[in-house]
């Protein structure tokens, strides 16, 4: 956890390289049927939040959430659990960002 209550997450080593496939699978292991999505370098989102748990891994490349004064940098195999209504916005690394997304419990 970190102190913004969200849950780290990580591929086990056990999966193989991170790459979609595999992150997939691992989410899938935990209960999250996932979609993936893209973004080039230097792409941004703006402050926002949900109305429900989001659960992300990055797939390919990197991306830096940003979570009040808490910044989250993830690269291949890195993820988390964003609990419901936690305001962030985000920045994709300089290769670009691939990630895949769905909802938790």
């Amino acid at each position: 956890m970190t102190g913004s209550g969200v849950e780290r997450l990580r591929l086990p080593a056990a999966a193989g390289a991170p790459d979609e496939a595999s992150v997939r699978t691992h989410l899938e292991a935990l209960g999250v049927r996932a979609h993936a999505w893209s973004n080039g370098p230097g792409d941004r989102y703006a402050a926002h939040e949900h109305g429900y748990v989001k659960v992300l891994m990055c797939a390919a490349g990197s991306i830096t959430f940003v979570l009040d004064d808490e910044r989250l940098v993830l690269s291949p195999g890195d993820g988390f659990v964003l609990p419901a209504g936690t305001r962030h916005a985000a920045e994709v690394g300089p290769e670009g960002v691939t990630c895949l997304e769905g909802r938790g419990r």
